[in-house]
């Protein structure tokens, strides 16, 4: 009775143990493989192949959604895709990346993109929406500098006002936080607040 046990004990761990390695062999493979589609995105850009790079980004997200490299190539091709003009395109990379990515900064830095390129698209309320997510500390002041932009051309100056000194007040707890010297970066949302006027 004992040995059948122990017999079968020793199988499930070794099924295990043989389980756990194929995992792994199988996330390595994985891993080699996206890296070697980011690499030809890049060179793809290299180029200013925006075609080709757009092919190989959609092959690295269908393919290989779960490791770091697909992030990564999203944000590269929504890059160039942007700076072609196709807003549209590049909104749908930089919302895979916000939702997707396996990197929390990367999804918070994807969401601000997409933001951004939103509000240059005049979906303003869409963004607006993207930004109220809240992102880690270190972006907090770059979500609410962009909220204030938008705000300020929806002519609504007091929110937009509230908006860049809740973004002084953010950066100005990191930058303490983190005991960094003050930056050229805190004279522009001063200068932004003012800029705008209005009651906060």
């Amino acid at each position: 009775m004992h040995g059948t046990l122990i017999t079968a004990v020793v199988v499930a761990l070794a099924i295990a143990v043989v389980g756990w390695q194929g995992w792994q062999w199988w996330q390595r493979s994985q891993a080699a493989q996206a890296g070697q589609l980011y690499g030809s995105l890049q060179q793809a850009l290299l180029q200013q192949d925006v075609k080709q790079a757009r092919l190989i980004a959609g092959e690295l997200l269908d393919k290989y959604p779960g490791t770091a490299y697909a992030g990564m190539g999203a944000m590269l091709s929504a890059k160039a895709l942007l700076e072609s003009g196709d807003l549209k395109s590049a909104q749908a990379q930089f919302g895979w990346t916000a939702e997707h990515a396996k990197d929390q900064g990367l999804r918070d830095l994807a969401r601000l993109r997409q933001a951004i390129t939103l509000a240059e698209d005049k979906s303003y309320d869409e963004a607006l929406k993207l930004l109220a997510v809240p992102p880690a500390p270190s972006f907090m002041p770059r979500y609410l500098e962009v909220r204030g932009d938008i705000l300020a051309v929806q002519g609504k100056a007091g929110e937009a006002r509230t908006a860049y000194a809740e973004a002084i007040k953010a950066h100005e707890g990191a930058r303490k936080a983190e005991n960094l010297p003050a930056g050229p970066y805190l004279e522009i949302l001063q200068a932004k607040r003012d800029a705008v006027g209005g009651a906060s």
